[in-house]
């Protein structure tokens, strides 16, 4: 099923995981999703390791996630170290796997790769999603910034990036992990003045380890809010209370962004289920709730 579509119906909730080491068998992976797999997500994104390290096993774990658990899958691919015949041979394995959503990525820049003056097949994650739209059928979902690209200063620009992105024919948008609402929110105004209109998952990672967090951080251009800041300096050197805090602030987090309407949330699992099924437990009866609010609307309109 197209994820697309599944917007039309409800909210969604969507789990993120990761592929094994290369050193470690696919086996591994088998106990995240069996535990992931009771909780009936609407859909299992599967990271592509940098620089396409892990693009065999991200189509493989996919195909599993399709096929074995009857979940709808979302392969993340990059472009920007790949050649139009390796991303030919990428969608064809996807394809012929019945995996019939991606998220499509310009991935990391490598170091140094912009000293050799290589003219690359793709050089944003927009010329990908026209080529795959131009030669295949398939669901294109993409990634979006709250609180801007780290790469691009000028948040008005990003926006009239991610604008471009939309109009070659990405579907539907997640967010990159963010920890303050009101920069989802002035995120969204911006991105409805200039119509784009798809629906936007909201990324969802909750804090379990603060040095992790922190790298995440770094790279991703999120803030930490000053409460958030707060329950770190409180409660870092103890792990079971911080992932119980972690856990609180991102159900708190969530129940707002229902509150105000979102299309869905995306969580980051970190390959950690117990954090999804902490989540989930917290979350159910009012995803039970907008869902039902839902499925009337959808009556009505019969």
């Amino acid at each position: 099923m197209f994820i697309s579509e599944l917007f039309q119906q409800k909210k969604v909730v969507s789990f993120e995981i990761f592929p094994p080491k290369l050193t470690s068998s696919i086996e591994v992976i088998y106990d995240t999703i069996d535990a992931l797999a009771p909780l009936r997500p609407d859909f299992i994104s599967v990271t592509y390791g940098a620089g396409g390290s892990t693009s065999k096993t991200t189509a493989e774990i996919a195909s599993i996630v399709e096929n074995k658990y009857n979940i709808n899958s979302l392969a993340h691919l990059t472009c920007i170290t790949s050649s139009k015949e390796q991303i030919e041979g990428t969608l064809t394995q996807l394809a012929d796997s019945n995996v019939s959503n991606i998220l499509a990525l310009r991935g990391d820049i490598p170091k140094g790769s912009e000293e050799t003056g290589r003219v690359r097949d793709f050089q944003y994650a927009s010329d990908l999603v026209a080529y795959i739209q131009n030669k295949h059928s398939f669901c294109l979902g993409g990634a979006c910034y709250p609180e801007g690209h780290p790469e691009c200063p000028d948040k008005d620009q990003d926006i009239e990036n991610l604008r471009r992105k939309v109009d070659a024919g990405v579907g539907f948008l997640v967010t990159q992990l963010f920890y303050d609402n009101d920069a989802f929110f002035r995120f969204q105004e911006k991105v409805a003045k200039l119509n784009i209109n798809v629906p936007i998952l909201a990324g969802i990672m909750p804090i379990t380890n603060r040095v992790q967090i922190e790298r995440i951080l770094a790279l991703s251009n999120a803030r930490m809010p000053q409460k958030l800041i707060k329950i770190l300096d409180k409660f870092e050197h103890n792990m079971e209370a911080l992932k119980d805090a972690g856990i609180a602030y991102a159900t708190k987090q969530i129940v707002e962004l229902l509150a105000n309407d979102i299309d869905g949330v995306h969580i980051y699992t970190m390959n950690k289920p117990q954090i999804a099924k902490d989540l989930v437990r917290n979350l159910d009866s009012l995803f039970y709730a907008v869902n039902s609010q839902e499925t009337r609307k959808v009556g009505n309109l019969d």
